[in-house]
């Protein structure tokens, strides 16, 4: 969430930022609405100096055993106008605020300007693809021919969009989650974080998910929890509403859930395979940092899930994306972009942003080093996508018998598994 000082101090500034963002957010009508609101307010003070006034006479008036029913009466009048005002700026509070909430974080002025991944800025790119000798085939097909991915068994349970991993494949999922818990907490020096798959409508809403995306998420009937979408949401909630101390910043976590998301408005897009799942393992790397910290920071996180893909040997590159094709909290984000070759093209694998303070006023989170406590900078990032890195391993390793090798790195974590063969 943005300050509202932005609004009313600098609206032409947050006016050009949103239309960076391509944002249709009808900015004029908050205006007009916090201009109500504040004149409300104003008027509520009035009547209760005029209250004030009008108490102190009425005490005056008795002390010297004067008539005071009139000042009486007119001092309730004035009460019931007041009550009446207060219910009123209730309604325009909870108005405001809903709409405020779907205002988007603002672009940084490094962000580049666009509305879509033409306008990605390639910031640099780890190895050449792989050429093959033949034809190189699609995790789907591989897959299915190793046995290790069932889509079939994933429909027959719970519908288009889930897929079973069995034998080696689910092995092969379980060995990536540990590598890169393992990668991240024993050499990047994260802490390692297990949180709840579940959470509150109030941790949706403090890490940026609620309300723009409740269509995105699954929600557990007649109770207030929901599916987390990303280990994002409960780690950030981990320190909503406390005052951290500066000597702690930066906080990095690390954490496996799996993600769940609705992906409504998707459908159509990548169907085949497990590009796009309703349920998807991910690693997620997280940071709280003081504002000054927080661009270092997110580059820092951007290398730390780049350093999953080089270990595993997998050709990728990093793009910033532009200004009107990043997520709502965000401020700027880094994308890693792993090649598979049955695709022929750069997928991504990984966002990292820096959300800046957006989800800290959103939360309450703050840090104290002086006096006044601050709002920290949040930020975020895969490391990676349990998912898609399988994807990418099975179609970057595969072999001309249809076999896919184990990458070097894995090999401890599949009890020295080398090869996985039809």
């Amino acid at each position: 969430m943005l300050d509202m000082k932005l609004l009313r101090e600098n609206p032409d500034v947050l006016r050009a930022a949103l239309a960076r963002r391509r944002s249709a957010i009808a900015l004029d009508e908050i205006i007009a609405l916090d201009a109500s609101r504040r004149s409300l307010v104003y008027e509520m003070e009035q009547l209760r100096a005029e209250q004030n006034r009008a108490s102190g006479e009425i005490a005056q008036a008795k002390r010297a055993k004067q008539d005071a029913s009139a000042a009486i009466a007119a001092m309730k009048e004035v009460s019931d106008k007041v009550k009446a005002l207060e219910e009123r700026e209730r309604e325009m509070d909870a108005a405001l605020r809903a709409q405020w909430m779907l205002v988007p974080n603002i672009p940084a002025d490094e962000v580049p300007d666009g509305d879509d991944e033409s306008a990605n800025r390639l910031e640099r790119t780890w190895r050449e693809p792989r050429s093959f000798d033949f034809e190189p085939k699609d995790h789907v097909d591989l897959g299915q021919s190793l046995g290790i991915l069932d889509f079939d068994g994933g429909a027959k349970v719970s519908g288009a969009r889930f897929t079973v991993l069995r034998g080696a494949g689910a092995r092969l999922e379980r060995a990536l989650i540990t590598y890169m818990l393992d990668l991240h907490t024993l050499k990047h020096g994260y802490t390692e974080i297990l949180p709840p798959f579940l959470v509150l409508g109030s941790s949706m809403e403090g890490a940026g998910q609620l309300p723009k995306f409740e269509q995105e998420a699954f929600k557990v009937r007649d109770r207030d929890l929901w599916l987390v979408p990303t280990a994002e949401v409960p780690l950030t909630n981990l320190h909503r509403d406390e005052i951290i101390e500066a000597d702690r910043l930066p906080i990095k976590y690390a954490a496996y859930t799996p993600s769940f998301r609705s992906e409504a408005g998707s459908y159509g897009k990548d169907t085949r395979g497990m590009l796009r799942q309703h349920q998807f393992d991910k690693v997620e790397l997280y940071k709280f940092t003081t504002p000054e910290q927080s661009w270092d920071e997110l580059e820092s996180l951007t290398r730390d899930a780049e350093a999953v893909l080089q270990g595993l040997e997998l050709p990728y590159r990093v793009v910033t994306l532009p200004s009107g094709d990043y997520g709502f909290c965000a401020a700027m984000t880094h994308d890693l972009e792993v090649w598979l070759p049955g695709q022929n093209c750069y997928r991504e694998i990984s966002s990292c942003s820096n959300c800046t303070d957006f989800q800290a006023r959103r939360a309450n989170i703050r840090f104290r080093r002086d006096k006044k406590p601050e709002l920290v900078h949040t930020l975020n990032g895969s490391g990676l996508a349990v998912g898609r890195t399988l994807v990418a391993i099975i179609e970057n390793y595969q072999q001309k018998d249809g076999s896919v090798v184990i990458p070097n790195a894995l090999r401890p974590y599949m009890n020295g598994l080398d090869r996985i063969e039809p």
